[in-house]
């Protein structure tokens, strides 16, 4: 994946990580604050967030998670990425009503692979401070069941597991909770203790829905190791319309450019509510809070040219994919969405993003060359099904439209022809 490190890997040492935190709404639960601010500053601090590895991709939700940790990296702290290869075998039941597909160690390791080469473009993994990628199965494979029951079980009451809001919720429910998602909270909490044994790990962070888990994770290292340690959480993200972040009619909006196209995950961006689109551009990307304000003021006045939006697709997309791909992400939008003048270049750009279909150079002769073309991109179902269309006035042909089905079709370059039925369907010819 093209991308890179887009923004500074150091935050100006004018802000302070928890009051930027807080600005940016990504402060919902904490441990002590003042303990927390005195262990921030007194050196850096390793801390860690788990990822679940439930696919080969990390969708656009998880950005904030993974750019919370990016956060403390700027500010000289050291994040571990947990990749949950152990937890992911058995299944996380907060904020679920039912259970999850288990997993074999086969698809958990294809997606962990997958997951760390798009954390590889997020983090600095080399140098002081460095990131570091972690995987819960390398340490808890070797347990065993007697271990575990006496090593953590034994430190945890089921009272204080079931008046978890995670597992009463489900306890509540019609489909109850199986033992092994019971579990999984003492799987978390030994996570924590490991890494504060092996790697110095004083903070754990997540979205609030994990506060249980963490807070299990915290009193079991208090019990076994005698420290005291801390948790952060932010609020779970939702779209302004009741619709869960991330969503679309067509699915998830991954983060792999195999899943989701660049250009995909731009309009997604693009097309942002005005409500929601000052806290994604705070929690989605690295641009200082006045910056962020600015932005808004500027949006304010002109709130139809959706300047605010525009920016958070930028800023992500780069973040993501890299700025090439968000350069070509944004050409292919002025190509698809009204561009001036229409070139090789630019269509060029719409290629993948588009269905195409290569034809023949005499595909398009004869007296309808446009009837041919409609019928040749499966837009049309039949010659007359295209002749009514056109007749309608809904086709354009490289952005113009067309007016008679004798009209010709002229190629961009020698070998494109844009065809469009209505504002939604488009399709590349592309002469061979």
């Amino acid at each position: 994946m093209e991308a890179g490190l887009t923004a500074s890997l150091m935050v100006p040492p004018v802000v302070d990580l928890l009051d930027d935190l807080r600005a940016r709404g990504l402060v919902h639960d904490h441990t002590d604050e003042a303990g927390l601010r005195e262990l921030l500053d007194s050196g850096p601090v390793t801390l860690y967030c788990g990822i679940d590895p439930s696919a080969d991709s990390l969708h656009v939700g998880h950005l904030v998670g993974v750019l919370v940790l990016r956060r403390f990296q700027d500010a000289g702290h050291r994040p571990l990425a947990l990749v949950g290869g152990a937890t992911g075998m058995v299944g996380d039941p907060s904020g679920r009503s039912d259970e999850r597909n288990l997993l074999d160690a086969a698809a958990l390791e294809a997606n962990v692979a997958g997951i760390k080469a798009q954390l590889d473009s997020l983090f600095d993994f080399s140098g002081d401070g460095a990131a570091r990628l972690v995987n819960n199965y390398d340490w808890t494979r070797d347990v065993t069941m007697l271990d575990f029951l006496r090593d953590v079980g034994k430190h945890v009451t089921v009272n204080q597991m079931v008046a978890k809001d995670s597992v009463r919720s489900r306890m509540d429910g019609d489909q109850g909770i199986s033992y092994t998602e019971f579990s999984y909270m003492l799987l978390q909490a030994f996570d924590y203790w490991w890494q504060y044994e092996h790697y110095g790990c004083r903070l754990q962070v997540g979205g609030s829905d994990q506060w249980g888990n963490i807070t299990a994770g915290i009193d079991l290292v208090r019990r076994r190791s005698g420290a005291a340690v801390h948790g952060l959480t932010w609020p779970l993200m939702t779209r302004a319309d009741g619709q869960k972040f991330g969503k679309t009619a067509e699915g998830t909006v991954w983060l792999d450019a195999a899943r989701t196209l660049p250009f995909e995950l731009h309009q997604y961006l693009v097309n942002t509510d005005d409500r929601d689109v000052e806290r994604l551009l705070l929690q989605l990307t690295l641009l200082p809070v006045a910056d962020v304000a600015a932005i808004m003021e500027t949006h304010s006045d002109a709130p139809h040219e959706r300047r605010a939006q525009r920016a958070l697709a930028d800023e992500v997309c780069t973040l993501v994919h890299g700025a090439g791909a968000t350069g070509r992400a944004r050409l292919a939008a002025e190509v698809l969405f009204g561009a001036p003048e229409l070139t090789a270049a630019r269509l060029e750009t719409v290629r993948g993003i588009v269905p195409e279909t290569e034809i023949g150079g005499s595909a398009l002769d004869g007296g309808e060359p446009v009837v041919a073309a409609l019928v040749a991109s499966g837009l049309c179902k039949s010659r007359s099904d295209a002749r009514r269309a056109v007749s309608g006035g809904g086709i354009r042909v490289n952005g113009h439209r067309v007016e008679s089905p004798a009209e010709p079709v002229d190629l961009v370059g020698g070998r494109y022809a844009l065809v469009q039925r209505g504002r939604r369907y488009r399709h590349l010819l592309v002469v061979d």
